[in-house]
């Protein structure tokens, strides 16, 4: 179980990531002819923060972390962003997250996994949770932030944009997350045993 300043934590993390990603999904770039944005490399870590939080505690803790986080990250992206990227954001991140906890539970329960030890299908949960979890939320943030909105860049492009967002995303989350996710869990599972 966490304590509640660690919960309180992750409250806050998740709305900073959230903040900062819906400032930057305001700027589109294009890298090796492809067009997404700069959050594109921010956003996965509420992924790895998620599915950590369920792996070394339980989904109710998660989905309360989503729940205390919600209104939160609905001002400050209100804030940093207009009031439709703010919809969309939340909507999407609560819904994407939900589904990730959700998957990540039921793969996790289908191979038998406990959660306090690394066996040899540790990747499974976290790859097939970011998966599900990556393309509803991606989508769905862009189709209800950009169709038929006012930035017509982005209103014209807003399909191949989420398109390649979630590719890189996915990538991101598959090179660069799994590894940090393992070596987290090693840490853990190292200092619980001493402890």
């Amino acid at each position: 179980m966490l304590n509640k300043n660690l919960i309180l934590y992750l409250v806050i993390f998740h709305c900073l990531v959230i903040g900062v990603s819906n400032y930057l999904v305001q700027f589109p770039i294009s890298l090796w002819g492809f067009d997404f944005t700069i959050a594109t490399f921010t956003f996965p870590f509420i992924i790895l923060a998620t599915d950590l939080t369920v792996r070394l505690s339980n989904a109710v803790i998660a989905r309360t972390i989503i729940a205390y986080a919600f209104i939160p990250a609905f001002f400050i992206s209100y804030y940093f962003a207009d009031f439709r990227i703010a919809i969309a954001s939340v909507v999407a991140y609560g819904t994407g997250q939900l589904l990730d906890i959700f998957v990540f539970s039921r793969v996790r329960s289908y191979l038998n996994d406990d959660g306090f030890r690394l066996n040899t299908y540790w990747y499974v949960a976290p790859a097939v949770s970011t998966f599900f979890a990556q393309i509803i939320d991606t989508y769905l943030f862009y189709g209800v932030a950009f169709y038929n909105s006012l930035d017509e860049f982005m209103s014209n492009n807003w399909i191949s944009i989420a398109t390649n967002d979630f590719i890189f995303k996915l990538i991101i989350c598959y090179a660069a997350f799994l590894p940090i996710y393992v070596i987290i869990l090693n840490s853990l599972f190292q200092l619980i045993k001493k402890n």
